[in-house]
């Protein structure tokens, strides 16, 4: 066991960087991106501030002064790291490249002042993390790049430079290395330097959000938590419903009860889950049938979270839960009890249920120990998907219900093409289901003594 575990664990390996890759080409080629979005904003700022009808005016070709200039367009291209090759910008994503994080053109020998960190408002003035560096040649001929001590250079509620006492350990440290590199000379006196840092997924940093402009991973996970709340909890009852609903189907094939119970299951399997949302709010979230609204028609949690006490929280998180929570059981309880039932009625015709009669075992221990233990095998090796699919498909019950998860936040992202949170979701997905599709297996395992992994 502990073998087939580890090599499915390596097998994770190719099968991640097989789907990030496939994912990250594709967006790559997609149109209307962030850069072709940058440059429609610059073009429409240059529309408005009247600059494109002035050049225009002129008497000048350049489509009414819309065309941006190359230098600018290279610099969009470096901001966006589209000067580097595909496969250079996914070995920077996955933070096995540096990625370039600050550009700087300066003169030889000139010294300029780099803030290593804001530390938002002063007493007077705003506070700051700063430093000198300068780049300069030495007797030989070579550019040597040097850095002033952190923290020389900022005011502090006086007008004398001071150092802050939590960083003082950090100024006094001999900062000769400035963490610049030479990108190119541009000439004799003037030169490009560039800091780069390893920043991508295998550093736990999943990029920053072009539409936010915050960490993606932040973003997913103040937001990961609801989603795994609905999910996980709407996966546990689907389960805890179908599995006896679909016993008792089985046993009592053809009678009142199994024929109402398959009409309420075919009526939930072909309602849509965010369909029987909107009837739930009607229901219960407005005036249309009750006197006065049952259940909140919106949020994740009450508005007056903070002044609620310990048991209002609970109260009014299960009343903001209960519906959403409703609408991922009816999507996966009817299927799923409809296949507990044919196969447990499949494993009732077999022969080893009646060689379990003939040697005088009970009803109910040939049922359940044997019979019963034996159908859960199908609902077993689907765990992996489902589990997968209750975090993908949360973006229309998120909608209808006012909830701002991650289903909702990654939809948003695909139609602004915010690359980043795309693929941060993608590698939030694959790990989720990778991992579901082992927990499959070892529950396979555990149901079926027959199966034997090595």
């Amino acid at each position: 066991m502990f073998e087939y575990v580890i090599r499915r664990l390596l097998l994770m390996i190719p099968t991640f960087f097989g789907t990030t890759l496939l994912v990250f080409m594709i967006l790559q080629s997609v149109p209307s991106g962030p850069f072709e979005q940058a440059v429609m904003q610059i073009k429409m700022a240059k529309m408005y501030s009247g600059e494109a009808q002035t050049m225009a005016s002129s008497g000048s070709d350049d489509k009414n002064g819309m065309e941006l200039s190359k230098e600018v367009l290279e610099k969009l291209r470096m901001q966006f790291g589209l000067d580097k090759s595909v496969w250079t910008r996914y070995f920077i994503w996955l933070g096995f490249a540096k990625k370039e994080i600050k550009y700087k053109e300066t003169e030889l020998g000139v010294p300029f002042r780099e803030t290593i960190r804001n530390l938002g408002q002063g007493e007077y003035v705003p506070v700051s993390l700063q430093r000198w560096v300068i780049a300069y040649k030495d007797d030989n001929g070579k550019i040597v790049i040097e850095a002033s001590p952190i923290g020389t250079d900022f005011k502090w509620k006086t007008d004398e430079y001071q150092i802050l006492p939590e960083y003082r350990d950090i100024a006094e440290e001999d900062w000769k290395q400035a963490n610049w590199g030479i990108k190119k000379e541009i000439n004799d006196e003037n030169i490009a330097l560039v800091m780069t840092k390893r920043q991508g997924v295998f550093t736990g940093y999943l990029g920053e959000s072009s539409k936010h402009n915050e960490d993606v991973g932040t973003l997913i996970w103040n937001r990961l938590h609801i989603s795994a709340f609905l999910g996980i909890t709407g996966f546990i009852l689907s389960y805890l419903v179908c599995i006896p609903l679909g016993i008792m189907k089985a046993l009592r094939h053809g009678s009142k009860f199994d024929l109402i119970s398959s009409a309420a299951v075919f009526i939930g399997f072909s309602i849509p889950a965010y369909a029987f949302g909107l009837v739930m709010l009607l229901i219960f979230s407005t005036t249309s049938v009750f006197d006065a609204p049952i259940l909140p028609s919106r949020g994740w949690r009450p508005e007056d979270w903070e002044q609620l006490t310990l048991i209002g929280k609970f109260i009014g998180q299960l009343k903001h839960a209960f519906l959403p929570t409703l609408c991922y059981v009816l999507g996966g309880f009817a299927g799923l009890t409809i296949l507990m039932k044919n196969s447990l009625m499949e494993n009732l015709s077999q022969d080893y249920v009646r060689t379990a009669f003939a040697k005088g075992l009970s009803e109910k221990t040939v049922i359940i120990y044997h019979a019963v233990r034996n159908s859960l095998i199908p609902l077993a090796t689907g765990i992996g998907g489902i589990i997968g699919m209750f975090l993908a498909s949360s973006y229309l019950i998120e909608k209808v219900f006012g909830i701002d998860g991650i289903g909702l936040l990654t939809f948003k992202a695909i139609g602004t093409r915010d690359y980043g949170i795309i693929m941060g979701f993608l590698v939030i997905a694959t790990l989720i289901r990778l991992i579901g599709n082992l927990i499959s297996d070892l529950c396979y395992a555990i149901i079926d003594p027959r199966i034997r992994f090595k």
